[in-house]
């Protein structure tokens, strides 16, 4: 049974021969029914106080799962994002390969080309060279045929010289 403070002041004791002295039991009722009307409003205070600070505590637990919330979902999306960004650095990484090993191989073809054209090259500077002698030499047998005539021709003038100056 609950007590307030009007039931402390309204409360009347029977009167005895030998019992207390009314003047104290009222002044201790007057006590009582103080500190019970200050204890009444401190409780009703207080009960504010832990509504309000329920209330708040609510908005904080729903403000922690909205950021745990968002967390999560930043995290995911985080992530997310990593994982296509290693997929799109394995694609770059795979094409550049291709691209260099594509490179490489022209590179080995044209190498291969060029060590066939220089073969090439020698055998026709040979067969020039060849050529060149053969003409040369050929040239060089003709002069040598022309000055042998030229010779024998001087030598038939002089003959004829000599003959003529002999006839003479």
């Amino acid at each position: 049974m609950a007590v307030s403070k009007i039931d402390i002041l309204n409360k009347a004791f029977g009167r005895s021969f030998r019992g207390y002295t009314c003047a104290d039991v009222d002044a201790f009722l007057q006590d009582v029914a103080d500190t019970m009307g200050e204890l009444a409003e401190n409780n009703r205070g207080l009960e504010n106080r832990i509504s309000m600070l329920e209330q708040a505590l609510e908005e904080h637990k729903s403000r922690e799962k909205t950021l745990r919330d968002t967390l999560m979902t930043t995290q995911k999306m985080m992530d997310d994002m990593k994982a296509t960004a290693q997929k799109e650095a394995q694609l770059i990484i795979d094409a550049a390969n291709a691209k260099a090993e594509t490179l490489l191989n022209q590179a080995h073809n044209r190498l291969a080309q060029i060590h066939g054209d220089i073969s090439e090259l020698k055998k026709q500077r040979t067969q020039f060279e060849v050529k060149l002698r053969s003409i040369l030499d050929a040239h060089l047998r003709m002069l040598e045929l022309d000055r042998q005539e030229e010779e024998t021709l001087d030598a038939a003038e002089q003959k004829l010289k000599f003959l003529k100056k002999a006839n003479v």
